[in-house]
């Protein structure tokens, strides 16, 4: 039953361990994700002003707002590449191989459990047939106890 809470425990404190690793993870890219769109937001206003007036020197004006919005577009997809490439590292392999290892022991102690438990309703259920080996010894104790000696049998 020791071991049963132990690994119990165990798996608590890595679902636990897992859960901490993949927020920091998903907190770790969100906020790379918003860092890298508030600087690519205003340096885009900024560049974008420039390279509009540049352009338009040498096509219209529609031309280039076309060609800074496809550049806009090429940016927005490497960096949405850049945040996708980020992975959660070894801790998260190391706790998920814990965690399986745990959930191992645990259905073999409730597999030990469970073969606890039919052993002891199998007493409950049939209780003359396990207490047969022992009624066999005491009766015979019983009968020799209440036969009298030869000699007091005047």
């Amino acid at each position: 039953m020791d071991r049963l809470i132990n690994n119990l425990r165990v798996l608590w404190r890595t679902e636990r361990a897992i859960a901490e690793i993949k927020m920091r993870h998903v907190i770790a890219r969100s906020g790379l994700n918003v860092a890298a769109g508030v600087l690519a937001v205003i340096g885009l206003l900024m560049f974008e002003v420039a390279a509009f007036y540049a352009l338009r020197e040498f096509w219209n004006t529609i031309a280039a707002a076309l060609i800074l919005g496809a550049v806009n577009f090429l940016i927005a997809g490497i960096l949405l590449l850049i945040a996708d490439r980020k992975k959660p590292g070894r801790e998260l392999e190391l706790a998920n191989e814990i965690q399986e290892s745990t959930m191992q022991a645990l259905q073999a102690d409730a597999r030990l459990l469970q073969a606890e438990f039919a052993s002891f309703s199998q007493v409950l259920r049939h209780p003359l047939d396990s207490a047969l080996p022992l009624i066999v010894p005491l009766a015979t104790m019983v009968i020799n106890a209440l036969k009298k000696p030869k000699g007091e049998a005047k």
